[in-house]
């Protein structure tokens, strides 16, 4: 980034605001026109929802352009994505040629003799671009290589496998490691503090923890959470030094680095302040302590140099990745006048997306967040707009009832007239993905779930990362628990339980005898040195034994005969696809697709769901294809490491945006910032779910998240505790409070994104719970919106007795709840029928048929092949999970009650 030859500015072309308004065509609102033609000098603007951001900084472009302050190629933009960088380049460059100040298509002559136009860029790319230029400067060699999200991962797992250790306070898996690692490194850098620093706080804290008498199990976990993080801290510096020996950086390091760039080099400053006149900073709530050090290094520090900022503290929604709202809330005193004085604040309200009644919801939730910061104002309707807009909600007895009445309320928006692009479902989380897709396909709505993370909870893509999960993780018993139940292999609550018991016979130290949770336990997890692993039970069906371990006296376990067979063959398949995890990624996932006869299963089954899963699987395919690869190889860890944190962080690895088909979007509430339908649907705005009531991850507990006393935003966070009881308890109940604000922000930006109508509904009983769960604090403000005229209420079911019982759960529950999962007698009918024409066309059958690899009915086995323990009493849930609300998402027990229904779905 080199600085060029300033170019002086063009001739006056624009004198008067009101010619700005003629030439664009836009009749800017008073509040608009005074952030658009205020002088080149540091502000900030806070700009609500739908208030028209992009346009006033297009705008802006214009008028200095125009009015001779600047050149255009004097002027600089950044925002966060390569998608927003684009919309507004596209919106300066049209606003500049409509204005007649640039020729929209010129010639590569014209645009020699023009000068140039303006820089657009995301914060990445720009603090790439400068340690190119500048990076010798502290001693960075311009030969540096970005890494990409994924070679991280592969790179942060090759450092583990090589780590000496031993690291006996990590006892998370190996793929979590590898999170846990990237995590703590990113924090380390988003907040520039040195790992000595980390280091020698967590040694003092130690030292102080010793001392003190830690009178209870929360506060006795303070101390392995430290020495964990103490481990962890030296597989980041091994880390480190991994990725200096290669040449390499990730974009942490990029913004690390170009931080200390421009807090040590004023010089960089002050050349790029002669080469960008202006400069726009987008989404400047979304910078991270990190970023505002480099840019406030480089254009701010009293240079009174021309900075615009725009963004909204309403709509932070990512602190959980190092985003610090207090960079927007202290821009003026970051950014100050060159007299000192601080930057001018300017406020953006009056919303053009949403009609006036959705407004007055959005207002009505934000009050708190608008008493926290300064220059937030109540959202306006445009004129004439004030009774548009409207809110329908529900609240059903039952999650199934509430997912038929979202998917006929969607059918009917489709069958009415309404595109199906200009709907999207909203979610808190991706969990139920599958279920809404399932039931607006089967109302023929098409459908597309969007990005990485809502692909992972489709059953055909867990169905295959559970597969590989067991392959590289023996351990891996929730996933191995996942196949087992699934339509493939239909073992029963009794046989599970049984294996479970096997299982536990061959640790090291055998329980004493009573103990009714040893499948809980395999799947949850215990200590590392006492690990339960359902795989290595199933290795004892190979030899045919199946009743415990060698060498020690065999407990004669009754399993079926079925599953005893079953058990071996599966314990093959997996032996025999382990012996291939060396191979190329994309091999081993073929393999495992081939082997299990996914891909088969799929492209046999005519519904419109399957056609959809086919899709999903390609797509999935696709991103394991574009999985980076380190040193010519990728790994199937690292790839599931990947995976895994694009899961838990919902939008941190997964740039994946709504495509242009003419589809109903399903996506998360946090991919949906910045976007916009005619029609948002959200659902399960049920207590606990959405807003979540979950206090964040605390360092006081987890090695991977950095001490706040040591972050750049320290002040915003909750202080240290106390090293008391009510000292922890205190801390806690703070965090949990700031949880409460996050989440109120996400509620803020999910409900101003509809335009004309939000459909909005929870429900009392979810599918697995023993206790109700009623509806949330946004539901019920819904409620009370709705009943005071702005809306229509659908449904709302009466809250249940104090002894009710959950109708999913009950004992006269309904046959399509049995377990295993019966078989889909129309595709089994049409997949036998496909069976006999083959069986028909062989020329060459010289042998009887192999039952075991018959695929009459899709699955490796026929439905014929009856078990008489499946007619028994199955096992009670709890039984197998004591805690029902713990069960793992993707690859936890069956969804439903008294043996219930696999969670695959692939009942043909």
């Amino acid at each position: 980034m080199s600085a060029r030859p300033s170019v002086p500015p063009a001739q006056p072309v624009l004198t008067d605001p009101e010619q700005l308004k003629e030439l664009l065509g836009i009749p800017f609102t008073p509040e608009q026109m005074a952030c658009v033609t205020a002088p080149a000098a540091p502000q900030v603007i806070v700009a609500g929802a739908g208030s028209g951001k992009t346009t006033v900084m297009a705008a802006r472009v214009v008028w200095l352009v125009g009015t001779g302050a600047v050149a255009p190629e004097q002027v600089l933009g950044l925002t966060f994505t390569n998608k927003a960088a684009g919309e507004l380049a596209e919106r300066v460059r049209g606003a500049l040629a409509r204005a007649g100040i640039s020729d929209p298509d010129p010639s590569p002559a014209e645009a020699d003799s023009a000068g140039g136009e303006p820089r657009i860029s995301t914060y990445h790319a720009f603090a790439g671009q400068l340690l190119k230029d500048h990076g010798l400067r502290i001693g960075l060699e311009p030969s540096a290589r970005l890494l990409a999200d994924a070679t991280r991962f592969q790179l942060a797992a090759r450092v583990l496998r090589e780590a000496p250790g031993p690291y006996p306070s990590l006892t998370n898996s190996v793929p979590d490691l590898v999170s846990d690692l990237l995590a703590l490194d990113g924090e380390l850098s988003e907040h520039l503090v040195p790992p000595e620093r980390l280091r020698q706080y967590d040694t003092e804290l130690l030292s102080v923890l010793a001392g003190t008498t830690l009178t209870n199990e929360d506060l006795r976990k303070v101390p392995e959470a430290v020495r964990g993080r103490l481990e962890l801290l030296e597989l980041t510096e091994r880390y480190r030094a991994a990725k200096r020996s290669r040449d390499l950086l990730d974009f942490s390091d990029q913004i690390a680095l170009s931080a200390q760039l421009a807090t040590t080099r004023p010089e960089v400053g002050a050349l790029l302040r002669e080469e960008f006149k202006v400069v726009l900073l987008d989404e400047y709530q979304d910078t991270s302590v990190a970023q505002r050090l480099l840019l406030s290094g480089l254009f701010g520090g009293g240079t009174g140099h021309a900075v615009t900022a725009v963004g909204d503290p309403c709509q932070a929604i990512y602190g959980w990745r190092g985003a610090s709202v207090a960079n927007l809330d202290d821009f003026p005193e970051h950014f100050p006048h060159a007299d000192g004085s601080p930057a001018t604040r300017f406020s953006l309200s009056e919303n053009r997306r949403s009609g006036g009644r959705l407004l007055d919801l959005a207002n009505e939730l934000a009050a708190p967040l608008r008493a926290m910061h300064e220059g937030v104002e109540a959202l306006r309707p445009a004129p004439g707009e004030e009774q548009a807009g409207s809110v329908r909600c529900a609240l059903l007895e039952t999650h199934a009832e509430e997912l038929d009445w979202l998917g006929d309320s969607v059918a009917h928006l489709v069958r009415t007239g309404t595109e199906p692009r200009e709907i999207a479902v909203l979610c808190r989380s991706a969990g139920d993905f599958a279920r809404i897709q399932a039931v607006l396909v089967e109302r023929d709505v098409p459908v597309e779930v969007v990005g990485l993370s809502g692909l992972l909870h489709l059953p055909e893509v867990a169905d295959l990362v559970a597969v590989c999960e067991v392959l590289q993780d023996p351990g891996a018993n929730a996933s191995l628990v996942r196949l087992l139940i699934g339509p493939r292999w239909r073992i029963g609550g009794r046989d599970l339980a049984l294996l479970g018991r096997l299982a536990r016979t061959l640790i090291s130290r055998v329980p004493e005898a009573g103990e009714e949770d040893r499948l809980a336990a395999a799947v949850e997890g215990v200590d590392p040195s006492e690990v339960i692993s359902l795989a290595d039970a199933l290795e004892t069906f190979l030899d045919g034994a199946g009743t415990g371990s060698a060498g020690a006296p065999d407990e004669h376990l009754p399993f079926s005969a079925a599953a005893r067979v079953r058990f071996a063959h599966l314990a093959q398949e997996l032996r025999d696809l382990r012996r291939s995890l060396a191979d190329p990624l994309m091999d081993v996932l073929h393999r495992v697709l081939s082997t299990t006869g996914l891909d088969v299963e799929l492209a046999a089954s005519p519904h419109a769901l399957a056609a959809r899963r086919r899709e999903t699987l390609s797509s999935f395919m696709d991103v394991a294809a574009g999985f980076a690869s380190l040193d010519g190889e990728a790994s199937l860890l690292a790839f599931l490491s990947f995976l895994r944190t694009a899961a838990q962080y919902e939008k941190g690895l997964d740039h994946a945006l709504p495509g242009g088909e003419n589809t109903v979007k399903v996506l998360t509430a946090h991919k949906s910032k910045g976007l916009e339908w005619d029609v948002v649907v959200v659902p399960d705005l049920c207590a606990g779910s959405f807003p979540k009531e979950k206090a964040p991850e605390a360092w006081t507990s987890y090695a991977k998240v950095l001490p706040y006393d040591l972050r750049g935003d320290a002040a915003t966070l909750p202080e240290s505790p106390q090293w008391t009881s009510q000292g922890l308890r205190s801390f806690k109940s703070a965090l949990k409070a700031h949880k409460a604000v996050e989440e109120l922000r996400l509620g803020y930006v999910t409900f101003t994104r509809p335009r004309s109508l939000l459909l909005a509904s929870g429900h009392w009983w979810g599918p697995t719970q023993k206790k109700p769960r009623g509806p949330s604090a946004f539901l019920s403000a819904l409620y009370d919106h709705c009943a005071s005229g702005h809306g229509e209420i659908e449904a709302w079911a009466d809250t249940p007795e104090p002894d009710a019982e959950n109708p999913a759960l009950a004992t006269d529950a309904t046959p399509d709840h049995s377990w295993p999962l019966p078989l889909d007698p129309d595709s089994l009918t049409l997949r036998r029928r496909a069976a006999a024409l083959v069986e028909s066309h062989l020329t060459t059958a010289s042998h009887a048929p192999d039952p075991v690899a018959d695929a009459a009915d899709g699955y490796l086995w026929p439905p014929d092949c009856e078990d008489p323990s499946y007619d028994e009493e199955p096992p009670e849930p709890e039984d197998l999970w004591p805690e029902a609300e713990a069960r793992p998402a993707a690859g936890g027990p069956p969804q439903g009650v008294r043996g219930a229904a696999p969670v695959s779905g692939r009942g043909g």
